[in-house]
């Protein structure tokens, strides 16, 4: 679900290649511009997926993820005609730059083309189905993602990234009692992550259950002081606080 969570290449055969690629993401911390010409000269030169690879994480660097969407596409069809085994992960970096673009559609493409391909790992197949979960609740289709998260429960247990999504999409759908079960199991797993608590919040909300929503809130509020999930936190239990609207009564005329 992290673009720059794996920068490995598997070119144990080829150490430059290996080597460039390192020096090439390491510049990306510290001038991804820079990152970006060398990466670019280095395809021109043949550098084939390692290269395309660089440049994708460049361009997801400066926020260009359109751009980068192309780049790691080309990478995946690069590795497929080299039969080297990475196709499948460059798909799963260019679904994941197409969410980040704000491109559900492509992005469920790209995470199809990914699953097509019997390469990845358990674990990274379950990611996959949750980052195409991701994509198909923005595009509104909530059975497909139900299915995709069903599929990473099974794959991925132990994320409670995975039961945190199910369980909002569990709520959005109206399954109360399956919300409920899913966040206690995320809170079980994540028990001082601040998303984890607001959801936990919601659902008790949604189940009648302001005490418990009020403590949730207070506990997500806590945990991300500062950021975007505690403010929204600050916000629900304002509105669990706030006096209740004046009723006025129309006047009648004489």
């Amino acid at each position: 679900m992290m673009i720059l969570a794996a920068l490995l290449v598997q070119s144990a055969a080829n150490p430059g290649l290996e080597t460039h690629f390192n020096a090439c993401v390491n510049l990306i911390a510290t001038d991804a511009a820079a990152a970006q010409a060398d990466a670019e000269k280095w395809r021109q030169e043949n550098g084939g997926a390692p290269a395309l690879h660089c440049l994708g994480l460049a361009f997801v660097a400066q926020d260009r993820f359109g751009p980068a969407v192309t780049t790691f596409e080309q990478a995946a069809r690069q590795a497929a005609i080299n039969r080297d085994g990475r196709a499948a992960f460059f798909y799963v970096q260019a679904g994941n730059a197409a969410l980040a673009g704000d491109d559900p559609s492509q992005a469920r493409n790209m995470f199809d083309a990914a699953l097509s391909i019997p390469s990845l790992s358990a674990a990274q197949q379950g990611e996959a189905h949750l980052d195409r979960a991701r994509a198909l609740v923005v595009l509104n289709d909530l059975g497909g993602a139900r299915g995709d998260l069903d599929a990473a429960l099974k794959l991925v247990p132990a994320d409670p990234m995975a039961w945190l999504l199910s369980a909002t999409l569990a709520r959005r759908m109206g399954e109360l009692p399956r919300a409920e079960s899913d966040i206690g199991t995320a809170m079980q797993k994540a028990p001082d992550d601040a998303a984890v608590a607001y959801e936990a919040g919601n659902i008790a909300y949604a189940m009648d259950a302001p005490k418990a929503a009020q403590a949730a809130w207070e506990r997500a509020a806590a945990a991300d002081a500062s950021g975007p999930i505690g403010e929204n936190a600050q916000r629900a239990l304002q509105s669990l606080t706030a006096p209740p609207a004046p009723v006025t009564t129309p006047a009648t005329t004489p």
